[in-house]
């Protein structure tokens, strides 16, 4: 959902010093998703690694979703932010320096202009009333590249801009759409940069 290019995350992870065990899909379906996520957690847990993290805040279905595919071969999910309050936790993301970049918007609810925007105290202002601060609601998605856990902070330039059209749900019957109605998704490419040392 994010649209960040593969050469950010791997900068991400080396920088935050963490390894990174990727899963590729390539249909795209729920099924060959769960077929690959539970095959490379199946290797993770006969290294001795028995819980995954995730980081839900309040989307109940999802997280019975991640529980019970975990369940399936005997691992549990962790949720550390659960239903803690989602400005709190903005407010205590920015205070203790991290820097993200808006990537991704759902065009129901922010418009193309907000791609490329910094999560800053002036951007927790000017969020529309329906939109929640961390975004939970899949509003919108960030690119992080700087912070307490970074070395070195990740340095990138904005791009070129893309909207991305949903496709049609024809089983859907109409009338049943509540709120506002996502049509697509915007997204600005990150274009990679020389990394800086230290913390921004």
């Amino acid at each position: 959902m994010h649209g960040v290019r593969e050469e950010l995350l791997d900068m991400q992870a080396a920088s935050i010093g963490i390894p990174l065990l990727k899963v590729r899909v390539s249909e795209g379906t729920n099924e060959e998703y769960e077929k690959r996520m539970g095959s490379s957690l199946e290797g993770a847990k006969a290294e001795g690694i028995g819980h995954v993290i995730f980081g839900d805040i309040f989307l109940e279905d999802l997280r019975e979703y991640r529980e019970k595919n975990l369940a399936r071969i005997g691992m549990t999910a962790v949720f550390p932010l659960w239903k803690l309050n989602t400005a709190d936790l903005i407010r205590d993301f920015i205070h203790s320096q991290f820097r993200a970049v808006i990537c991704c918007t759902n065009d129901a609810f922010l418009g193309e202009e907000w791609l490329g925007r910094e999560i800053d105290r002036e951007l927790l202002t000017s969020l529309p009333e329906n939109v929640d601060p961390c975004g939970e609601n899949g509003e919108y998605h960030t690119f992080c590249s700087a912070g307490p856990i970074f070395k070195e902070s990740i340095s990138y330039i904005l791009g070129e801009t893309i909207f991305r059209p949903l496709q049609p749900n024809h089983t859907e019957e109409s009338g049943q759409q509540h709120g506002p109605v996502t049509t697509g998704f915007w997204y600005v490419d990150l274009v990679p940069g020389r990394t800086k040392k230290g913390r921004p």
